[in-house]
């Protein structure tokens, strides 16, 4: 059974998202942000307006009505881009910056790592890389990765 939340989104011409309340007002620029994007994806979303003040909270997106659902879903994919490495080809150097060429579930990519402080330790296994253009790549499980894979990650830890 879904929830029937008091209030509306919608895109307007310039394709922002307006969340209109209960009280009829109408906020431009809305963003949901996940809580928890890792650890719990779909639990813990606020829609936050462009000051950063919270205009609802939404507990869990299953519960939501499947439209609203779709449209949440998708403004958070734009803005949550992450591709997920699932091999690293080759390095170009181990010492930084080093430029990395990998296999995304997006496809085969270069990046840029600064520094090993640009490797970010998430809840175990996993790990968060930002690259030179401030774009994040997440490994799931870098046990999870092949040999070579490792091998090279490994001298970056």
């Amino acid at each position: 059974m879904s929830n029937t939340p008091d209030y509306l989104l919608s895109h307007n011409a310039f394709g922002q998202l307006v969340f209109t309340g209960a009280d009829g007002e109408a906020h431009e620029g809305v963003v949901p942000v996940r809580a928890f994007p890792i650890a719990a994806p779909n639990e813990g979303i606020a829609l936050v307006d462009p000051h950063g003040h919270e205009l609802a909270w939404i507990d869990r997106l299953t519960d939501l009505p499947d439209e609203l659902r779709a449209l949440i879903e998708a403004e958070l994919a734009i803005r949550e881009f992450m591709p997920e490495i699932k091999r690293i080809i080759s390095v170009a150097s181990f010492a930084t910056p080093s430029t990395w060429h990998v296999e995304t579930d997006h496809g085969e990519t270069h990046l840029v790592l600064k520094g090993e402080e640009d490797i970010r330790r998430l809840t175990s296994p996993g790990l968060l890389i930002s690259d030179s253009h401030g774009i994040h790549f997440l490994i799931r499980d870098r046990y999870a990765l092949d040999a070579h894979s490792r091998k090279i990650l490994d001298r970056f830890l």
